[in-house]
């Protein structure tokens, strides 16, 4: 990975959850599964982080860790006049401050955080499920797409710290945009 560009930014949450909480039909209900929003996690090249639903997972291995830029969550409260919303109510592994994410979509980059370096490459677009427009507000399904996130393959094993960090990038990015909805096209998963 070349390294171009370093950036400030803070993990704010560590999602870990060893089982789907959003799955059948909204009605019925989110499932009551553990949460915990760890102060550290232990990330696995090609396996994700360890004690997720994804972690393993032949179906989920390009795509094992989600990263999210919390800006996309204020922004979304504001346009929806709701909120504050939960961070880990989107179920998005990795919650960001100061990230700006979509142009890491097909790119292989890192976070250091905590004394530890851990390689990602950006896979796709986290798409958002219609759960959120129970579990945010009505209309978060659709406030949520093009700024759900992305989802990446770790590439190299370590641990990620809450706290300050940096993200290493082999192109700009412009934490200004965090929170604006883009237009994701879905890549060739290597």
């Amino acid at each position: 990975m070349t390294e171009t560009y370093r950036y400030d930014v803070e993990i704010l949450h560590l999602l870990v959850s060893p089982a789907h909480a959003y799955f059948g039909r909204a009605r019925d209900g989110a499932a009551d599964v553990p949460t915990v929003d760890a102060a550290i996690a232990e990330v696995v090249a090609g396996k994700g982080i360890v004690g997720d639903r994804f972690f393993g997972k032949a179906a989920h291995m390009d795509a094992a860790v989600t990263l999210f830029a919390v800006e996309a969550l204020e922004a979304m409260a504001m346009e929806l006049g709701a909120g504050p919303f939960d961070p880990l109510a989107t179920r998005r592994n990795v919650i960001l401050g100061g990230a700006h994410l979509a142009p890491l979509l097909g790119q292989d980059f890192a976070l250091e955080a905590g004394g530890s370096r851990v390689q990602f490459h950006g896979g796709r677009p986290a798409h958002p499920c219609a759960w959120m427009n129970g579990v945010l507000a009505p209309g978060g399904h659709a406030a949520m797409s093009g700024r759900g996130g992305i989802r990446c393959r770790a590439l190299s094993s370590g641990l990620l710290h809450r706290g300050p960090a940096v993200l290493v990038s082999p192109v700009a990015l412009d934490p200004g945009q965090a929170g604006v909805a883009t237009l994701l096209r879905p890549g060739r998963l290597p």
